[in-house]
C-alpha cells in the first residue's frame, strides 16, 4: 500500500505583510502532478489545512479546488484532520457524506476511534483538541495537559487495535525533542503542549503534522511531514517535502521524500549594500525571492529599502547587523549612576554598552565639550 503524507498546508498565510496564495497554489499543482504520477492508494493531510479558523475566501476557494483535483478527478482516497490553526466545526462540514467518495476529513475529535481501513492499512485519525476537550469527551478528569489527553486518546485506540496489522497513526501534535521554528503557533504555555514519543509505541507509523521541518525529529517510526512552503525565516534552511510511504501488510515501511519547488523562496543574505547592489552579485541570485536582509554597513544609511527593492523587490525584512548586535549588549546594561563617575565616564560607559564602537579620543573631546557647555549653563542659571 502507498501513500502520501503531507500536512500544515496553512492557506491563507500571511508573511510580513504578504499573502501566500499565489506561492500556495503553484506548489500544490506541483503537488497534484505528484499525485498523478505517483497513484497513492491514499493522501494523508496531518492538519493546519488553513492558516486561521476563518480563512480568506481564496483560500476556502483553493482548497475545494486542490481537493476536488485529487479525490475526484484523479479518485484517489484522502484521509485528512484539523490542526491547531484550523476550525475543527467548518472542517467537520460535508464530512459524513465526503466519505461516499474516500474522503475522509476528521475535524472534530469524536469518542468513535474506529480507524479507516485502506488496502490493509488502519489509519486513525486524531484531530488537534485541546485537553479541556479531551477531558470531557471521555469524561476522565485527570486529563490536564496534552501529554494527558494523548495518552488517554490512545488509550481508547488500543482497547481495538490489532497489533499484528498495519496501523498508522494520523495526529497533530508537538513530540518532545523536536525541533520547532517561529511560524509554528504555540499549543500551550511551557511544555504542558508537548508529548512524549513512547506514547505512539503501539503505531506502525505515526504521521503527524505541527512542526514544520519533515527533519523535525529523528525516530524511526515517529515522522512529521514538514510544510509545503516556509512560512517564516527561521524556516529559510530547512528542505520542504512531502514523504512517499509504501508499507506493507505488517507495518514495515519505506520512505521516500519528493521535493516541491516554489516559484520564490524564502531566503536570508547579507552583505554592505554597495555589495549587494552591485549586478556582478545580484545577476546571480533570483531577485524575486522573498528576502531578509542583513547590512553590515557602519553610519547611516539614506533609504536603504527602498533602494535594495529596485533590485529584489520581495524584501520583506531588513535589519543592520550593528542593530542585531547592540540590541543583544543592551541586556548587560545595568544602572551605573550608583558607581559615583564623572558624566563623561558615564556617558562612555553607556556608549560602549550600547553601540558596538570604539569611544575615540576624538568622540571623547566632542562629548567632553558638550558636557561642559551643559553644565556651564547649568549653573548660570
Amino acid at each position: 500500500m502507498k501513500f502520501i503524507h503531507t500536512g500544515d498546508w496553512h492557506l491563507g498565510k500571511l508573511v510580513h505583510g504578504v499573502y501566500m496564495t499565489n506561492d500556495q497554489r503553484e506548489v500544490l499543482n506541483q503537488f497534484i502532478g505528484l499525485v498523478a504520477e505517483e497513484q497513492p492508494d491514499a493522501v494523508v493531510i496531518a492538519g493546519d489545512l488553513y492558516d486561521r479558523s476563518v480563512p480568506p475566501t481564496e483560500a476556502v476557494e483553493l482548497l475545494d479546488e486542490v481537493l476536488f483535483r485529487i479525490n475526484v478527478e484523479l479518485n484517489t482516497p484522502v484521509v485528512a484532520i484539523s490542526g491547531n490553526h484550523d476550525s475543527a466545526e467548518r472542517l467537520s462540514f460535508g464530512s459524513s457524506w465526503y466519505r461516499q467518495n474516500h474522503f475522509y476529513l476528521a475535524g472534530k475529535l469524536i469518542a468513535d476511534f474506529k480507524p479507516i481501513h485502506i488496502n490493509g492499512v488502519n489509519f486513525y485519525q486524531v484531530p488537534f483538541a485541546e485537553p479541556g476537550l479531551v477531558r470531557h469527551l471521555l469524561d476522565d478528569a485527570s486529563i490536564h495537559s496534552h501529554q494527558d489527553a494523548m495518552k488517554a486518546i490512545i488509550g481508547k485506540i488500543e482497547e481495538n487495535l490489532n497489533p499484528n496489522e498495519a496501523n498508522v497513526f494520523v495526529g497533530h501534535a508537538f513530540v518532545l525533542g523536536g525541533d520547532s521554528c517561529d511560524s509554528e503557533r504555540t499549543l500551550s504555555v511551557g511544555g504542558s503542549g508537548c508529548v512524549t514519543q513512547d506514547l505512539f509505541a503501539p503505531f506502525s507509523l505515526t504521521a503527524l503534522g505541527h512542526l514544520h521541518s519533515p527533519d523535525a525529529i529523528k525516530h524511526d517510526r515517529i515522522k512529521y511531514s514538514g510544510s509545503l512552503l516556509k512560512y517564516s525565516f527561521s524556516e529559510a534552511k530547512q528542505r520542504k517535502s512531502v514523504s512517499i510511504i509504501e508499507m506493507d501488510e505488517k507495518g514495515n515501511f519505506d520512505i521516500r521524500c519528493r521535493s516541491l519547488t516554489p516559484k520564490q523562496d524564502m531566503r536570508e543574505i547579507t552583505g554592505h549594500l554597495e555589495e549587494l547592489l552591485d549586478p556582478s552579485f545580484y545577476e546571480k541570485e533570483n531577485t524575486d525571492d522573498y528576502l531578509k536582509v542583513t547590512l553590515l554597513d557602519d553610519g547611516a544609511l539614506i533609504d536603504p529599502m527602498g533602494k535594495l527593492r529596485q533590485v529584489f523587490p520581495n524584501v520583506l525584512h531588513l535589519e543592520r547587523k550593528i542593530e542585531a548586535t547592540d540590541q543583544k549588549q543592551k541586556q548587560y546594561f545595568t544602572s551605573i549612576r550608583e558607581e559615583k563617575k564623572t558624566e563623561l565616564e558615564l556617558f562612555e560607559q553607556f556608549y560602549r554598552e550600547m553601540t558596538t564602537s570604539d569611544f575615540t579620543d576624538d568622540k571623547r573631546g566632542v562629548m567632553a565639550d558638550i558636557i561642559g557647555k551643559v553644565m556651564k549653563e547649568e549653573r548660570m542659571k
